[in-house]
């Protein structure tokens, strides 16, 4: 289970690592976007650079809240509740914020109780 916290405007954040293609560990914050729902994560072009990850498309049109974008594609690994993942990743120009889509709501629970200060994110054991 992975413990979040709420943004001043009620966001979701969580942190989680992303792994680098030589292994080394990126601790970031990243944003729930309940929005993204055709993603697993969302990245600013400047930060691929670092992590080495392979191109798998390029200029993929997607609709945003921002209207449409073009995206690269690449297959990125991640961790997060303890547990690595390779996703595919979309990766733009001018992203403020890491964004992590709805879809890793199929896999995961969310739990919000906002009165009470409690954000966090599980993976589902497998049934």
């Amino acid at each position: 289970m992975i413990v979040g916290r709420f943004g001043e405007n009620g966001e979701l954040f969580f942190e989680i690592e992303l792994i680098a293609a030589n292994g080394e560990h990126f601790a970031v914050e990243a944003l729930l976007d309940t929005g993204f729902t055709t993603g697993w994560l969302a990245l600013n072009a400047q930060d691929i650079e670092a992590l080495q990850w392979s191109a798998i498309a390029y200029e993929i049109d997607m609709k945003t809240a921002r209207g449409n974008e073009l995206f690269d594609l690449y297959a990125g690994t991640v961790m997060i509740d303890n547990q690595e993942f390779t996703i595919p990743v979309h990766v733009g120009e001018g992203l403020p914020d890491i964004l992590i889509g709805s879809q890793w709501l199929d896999s995961m629970e969310l739990i919000v109780k906002k009165r009470k200060g409690i954000l966090t994110l599980e993976v589902l054991e497998s049934e």
